[in-house]
């Protein structure tokens, strides 16, 4: 009886190495493509009190996972833009009262395109000045990419 158990789970594990579809990896990052309509681009300016429509277009060779937007200030110059050309930036400050705005979407299952969109109020009160505004995607794997942009809030 032992042989036959034997025989019946080796028969199991072999069939189970046929020569099926082999799984996909991904070894791919996800892509943020800039577009005539995605808002905002390096050096734009936001205005405090208003609300600005975010408009990024998310691209993954197999499945987008999700995004995130991250706007802080950049009152001490520091540096994560991935944007070539530069802005103008103001003199170095210290905060008082800037903004921080950190959310995250999630991208519906089974895209590998998506128009990312979202409303995002500016207060009123906050510190005018040079912000930074980060875009993030990542795929389901968890391969994430990053675009780093200089913007003024005024």
């Amino acid at each position: 009886m032992k042989k036959n158990w034997y025989i019946l789970l080796m028969a199991l594990l072999f069939s189970a190495c046929g020569d099926g579809e082999k799984p996909v990896i991904d070894t791919e990052y996800p892509e943020i493509i800039v577009t005539d309509s995605s808002f905002p681009l390096q050096c734009s300016v936001l205005e405090r009190g208003s609300t600005v429509q975010f408009r990024a277009l998310f691209r993954d060779n197999v499945e987008l996972g999700g995004f995130s937007v991250d706007i802080h200030h950049n009152f001490d110059h520091h540096t994560h833009s991935t944007e070539v050309n530069d802005c103008e930036e103001e003199p170095v400050k210290a905060p008082v009262n800037p903004m921080l705005f950190i959310q995250t979407y999630q991208i519906p299952s089974g895209l590998n395109e998506y128009e990312g969109t979202a409303e995002i109020d500016i207060p009123e009160d906050i510190d005018p000045g040079d912000y930074h505004f980060m875009i993030r995607v990542t795929d389901q794997e968890g391969w994430q990419t990053i675009q780093g942009l200089s913007i003024k809030i005024e």
